[in-house]
């Protein structure tokens, strides 16, 4: 049966409505169509003559009764900063309550009362959830590498007769029903350059490359079609290829440029999505989670009201901080936000002083602002920047010369980055636990065995960056010259400058071929054999360094992938080609 004749019976019943005119005006529908559909309710005796339910019509909508909703509320919501640092998407609150919790009133308006909800970030800000509305949390414990395609699966045995329903939704009429007669996936009458699906004249939710209609997230599925995505979550989800997508990705029908549901289309005002600080504000400018202390910032340090701070927006997610994008006055601008458990890793007086040491130098923008008690930084943005592709040794070699430069300075400053005092340190914050590498202990033990050849090699002590990978070296252009910077100075400290190589090179995962290159790079291929060694020694060492910090950054939930394991190899590999080359084969020279 076509899905507009059954959203004709369903407001038949559920709105005890008979009348023509009146079903047209509330569905939409024209006059004409409705007549239609009635005539095609009647010729399936699903009404009768005087337009009232027959016995095999209610049979019908007993069978469209809604059993359950899933709420998908996982993600960090990183498009929401500087909220997201405190309060999941979920339970922001629009005119005094808390999206999720509309949702739930919504759902249980219609009876659906069994509802589960997937959560992961800031999870346990969820629990009072299950004593206010008797719900069922799940959590997914990948929910920083999986996209909510995973989160899905988890749930994929409840889905019947269910609705998917994603957490930052503002409903402003009630999007659910107690009659449900086909599936379906909602979207609304804005057309949107970015969505992947249109609606067709025959209410199919059809594949297209142009603007398409804005998917608003909500979702039902009965019978074959969540019988099909529940096969689907299963497969999709244990294969990594699939652990950025979206959900959605179940509902193509294979080899076939649809969708297996229909298409709900709703007003663009009635369903609003809030994926950002500003379009919370938009909605609700007396929210109380507009209150960021981050804004306040921006306020005080612009003199400005928070209407003024426009085009707020996320960058890439860093190792170590959160950042946002934002415009004031018509500059951008750059405001840092340290990460997960940053505090117990970066003394932020310290880098406060080593901006002050660079400060004139070139080397960067000064900051705007810096707050040397948590860490906020304020720092302009460069229009059309790239950082430095560590595969390209063009690029490698104007950082190591900007590196060489830098170096050449010889400042100074009252704090040293010892390499060894930090893995200890760095280990200390498991707090006890093991580490995850059964071979620990050994490997450790071989890294400290390199302590007394590193401290007896030659050092030209000065202000080192410490953390100058690829990454942080920024090229742009200004009046079509060509600069480049050297941003991110948090880890800075009087060190051997050689540390530096080691560390460009262990962050761009080189392998010893490239290695080399580097320090060739570095030192015009002038390097003593003596300095290659101890430059293995600091690979090695810092190998470890940056593997103890990936394990404590696990405990906090955050995975860094292939990243953190082959920091680890380097600790084995390049102790070994230290200790090759201090004791050579019987027979040899040693260096």
């Amino acid at each position: 049966m076509n899905s507009r004749i059954l959203d004709v019976l369903a407001y038949m019943y559920v709105n005890h409505q008979k009348n023509q005119r009146s079903i047209a005006s509330h569905t939409g529908y024209s006059v004409g169509f409705i007549n239609k559909a009635i005539k095609a309710l009647k010729d399936e005796q699903w009404i009768d003559e005087e337009n009232q339910m027959t016995e095999r019509g209610l049979q019908v909508i007993k069978k469209g009764r809604p059993k359950n909703a899933v709420i998908l509320a996982a993600g960090t919501g990183m498009r929401m900063v500087p909220i997201n640092l405190s309060t999941p998407k979920g339970l922001l609150e629009v005119n005094g309550q808390r999206l999720i919790e509309r949702l739930i009133v919504q759902l249980h308006e219609v009876n659906v009362t069994d509802i589960t909800i997937v959560v992961g970030f800031m999870k346990e800000q969820f629990e009072y959830l299950i004593d206010q509305y008797n719900v069922r949390l799940v959590v997914n414990p990948h929910y920083m590498e999986k996209n909510n395609l995973y989160s899905l699966s988890l749930v994929r045995d409840q889905i019947d007769h269910t609705y998917i329903i994603p957490c930052d939704l503002w409903c402003k009429e009630n999007p659910f029903r107690s009659c449900e007669l086909y599936s379906w996936y909602m979207v609304s009458n804005v057309i949107h350059a970015a969505s992947p699906v249109r609606v067709n004249r025959k209410m199919e939710l059809v594949a297209t490359e142009s603007d398409g209609h804005t998917m608003c997230g909500i979702c039902y599925l009965e019978n074959d079609a969540a019988k099909t995505v529940q096969s689907r979550l299963q497969k999709m989800s244990e294969n990594h290829k699939y652990d950025a997508s979206f959900w959605e990705d179940t509902l193509w029908e294979k080899g076939k440029n649809r969708m297996t549901v229909a298409a709900r289309t709703v007003d663009s005002a009635d369903i609003i999505e809030i994926n950002t600080y500003e379009q919370l504000r938009d909605l609700d400018s007396h929210s109380n989670h507009l209150q960021s202390d981050a804004i306040d910032i921006i306020k005080d340090q612009f003199h400005v009201q928070s209407d003024q701070i426009t085009d707020i927006s996320v960058l890439k997610k860093g190792m170590t901080n959160r950042s946002f994008l934002f415009k004031v006055k018509g500059q951008k601008y750059i405001m840092r936000i340290p990460g997960e458990g940053t505090n117990q890793l970066i003394d932020r007086e310290q880098e406060a002083m080593v901006y002050q040491a660079i400060k004139g130098y070139g080397l960067c923008d000064d900051p705007v602002y810096i707050n040397a008690e948590n860490g906020y930084k304020i720092t302009a943005f460069l229009e059309h920047v790239r950082t430095c592709d560590s595969r390209d040794i063009e690029d490698v070699k104007q950082c190591m010369k900007k590196l060489k430069e830098f170096h050449s300075m010889k400042l100074k400053v009252d704090h040293v980055f010892d390499i060894y005092e930090q893995i200890e340190y760095y280990e200390s914050l498991w707090n006890g636990k093991p580490s995850i590498y059964r071979d620990y202990p050994e490997v450790k033990q071989n890294i400290y065995s390199l302590k007394n050849y590193i401290d007896q090699t030659e050092h030209d002590w000065c202000l080192s960056h410490i953390d100058a990978v690829p990454d942080n070296f920024l090229f742009y252009e200004t009046d079509g010259i060509e600069h480049l910077q050297l941003t991110d100075w948090e880890y800075a400290g009087m060190q051997d400058p050689h540390v530096d190589i080691a560390m460009f090179g262990i962050y761009s995962l080189y392998d010893k071929k490239q290695m080399d290159e580097l320090i060739d790079v570095y030192f015009d291929h002038q390097c003593a054999p003596m300095t290659r060694t101890k430059i293995y020694a600091y690979i090695a060492a810092c190998g470890l360094l940056w593997s103890n910090w990936c394990e404590y950054k696990r405990e906090l939930g955050v995975e860094f992938g292939e990243y953190s394991l082959r920091q680890y190899r380097y600790a084995k590999e390049y102790y070994r080609y230290v200790r090759s080359r201090l004791q050579p084969e019987k027979g040899g020279k040693s260096e």
